[in-house]
């Protein structure tokens, strides 16, 4: 039995908030979307892997959501790590930096982090 990856969910309370950071910050598109009376979901991808971020809006979730520790994240791998902190960090988004690792955290608008790390 083979597994492979399809995509990771996140929560959002404003889901063309959340596709338009994920678009600047991150350059990922938005691939389909469905809409219903009580949730609508929209898939995004980098057009080079399968990998898809599925982003959730529960219309009637008036609150943020308890992202508790926040250890879960999402890792992304860059060519060009100094144009891409330079970028974020314009933005004011980066959240935590490890220099040792080389690596470093953003924050969307809901607190969900994303890893930067060299590709």
């Amino acid at each position: 039995m083979e597994f492979t990856f399809k995509h990771t969910n996140i929560n959002t309370l404003d889901l063309d908030r959340s596709i338009a950071f994920y678009k600047e910050a991150l350059g990922l598109v938005e691939i389909t979307r469905f809409d219903t009376p009580t949730f609508a979901i929209a898939f995004l991808g980098d057009g080079k892997t399968g990998h898809q971020l599925e982003i959730t809006y529960l219309k009637d979730h008036p609150e943020p959501y308890d992202l508790s520790d926040n250890e879960i994240h999402i890792a992304f791998g860059v060519a060009d790590l100094a144009a891409a902190k330079a970028k974020h960090a314009e933005m004011g988004v980066i959240c935590y930096e490890n220099p040792m690792m080389g690596i470093y955290f953003i924050a969307d608008p809901d607190g969900y982090w994303s890893e930067i790390v060299p590709a």
